[in-house]
């Protein structure tokens, strides 16, 4: 009778730790979007309620999904915001952001992408592209907002739907609040023992978007952000083809209120309007 093959006790651990560690790969490639988008279901307040003249907007996307927004309209001939948020929450956290806009004199559009504040579909690099266009779209065929006073502001991820948006259809300027340099660098800051950049589907390539964006472009970020590395931060204003002025925000983390409706975040954003006005 022949005896059992007996394996290398050092093998058997290293089959089990390749078997542990294609698992976990498998996992995360299944589930990395619940990684990176942590939406809001709600419920989303009324606009009127959270900002003073706010309306409850819809937007359409080319793929049949209806989108809640809120549209504060401005003075006559006032800059328009377009807010793409980052990948927490739900617009009505974006409200003080809102409020402190038109208090200066602002129009503003804050939108839920898919999957958020109680819309329909599931969040994707591409889903929020559709979503962004929708949002550009409603504000230039229905509430009649001028190409050229039309200023695109992106929050973190919303950095990444924002510059993606400005290759198709350039706005008048460009805020860019806490950008990271792509996703995967961003990733590979929280997850360095892992292959994030091969394991990655959504990109969001700021970085080299910005580089190809040939309008004014203003960069914030805080100095203490843990969230998005302030190097890669300054990576973008550095990469940024048409940069107007870089603003660090000393001592402010990622999502500290100074760094939503603060005065130097705030102070950029009109500078910017007046500049392209």
């Amino acid at each position: 009778m022949r005896r059992a093959l007996r394996v290398p006790r050092a093998l058997r651990a290293a089959l089990a730790v390749a078997v542990v560690c294609a698992l976990v790969v498998g996992l995360l490639w299944a589930f990395q979007r619940r990684l990176v988008y942590l939406p809001d279901d709600g419920p989303v307040p009324a606009a009127a309620g959270e900002v003073p003249g706010g309306r409850d907007v819809e937007l359409t996307t080319a793929d049949g999904l209806t989108l809640g927004a809120w549209f504060v309209p401005g003075p006559a001939g006032a800059a328009t915001v377009l807010v793409a948020s980052g990948n927490g929450g739900h617009r009505g956290m974006r409200a003080p952001l809102a409020r402190a806009l038109s208090s200066a004199g602002l129009a503003v559009l804050l939108f839920d992408y898919r999957g958020y504040g109680g819309n329909p579909g599931s969040p994707s690099e591409e889903g929020l592209a559709l979503d962004v266009r929708a949002a550009r779209a409603w504000l230039v065929e229905e509430a009649g907002v001028r190409e050229d006073r039309l200023l695109y502001y992106g929050e973190s991820l919303g950095c990444g739907v924002v510059t993606g948006l400005a290759l198709e259809h350039p706005p008048a300027g460009l805020v860019l609040r806490s950008p990271f340099a792509d996703l995967a660098a961003a990733g590979a800051h929280h997850y360095p023992f892992l292959p994030v950049r091969l394991l990655l589907r959504d990109r969001y390539p700021v970085a080299g978007q910005v580089a190809r964006v040939r309008v004014p472009t203003t960069v914030v970020w805080g100095a203490a952000d843990t969230i998005v590395p302030p190097a890669q931060s300054r990576a973008v204003a550095d990469a940024a083809a048409s940069l107007h002025r870089r603003v660090e925000v000393p001592g402010a983390d990622h999502n500290d209120r100074v760094l939503l409706d603060g005065g130097q975040l705030v102070a950029a954003v009109v500078e910017l309007a007046e500049l392209t006005g």
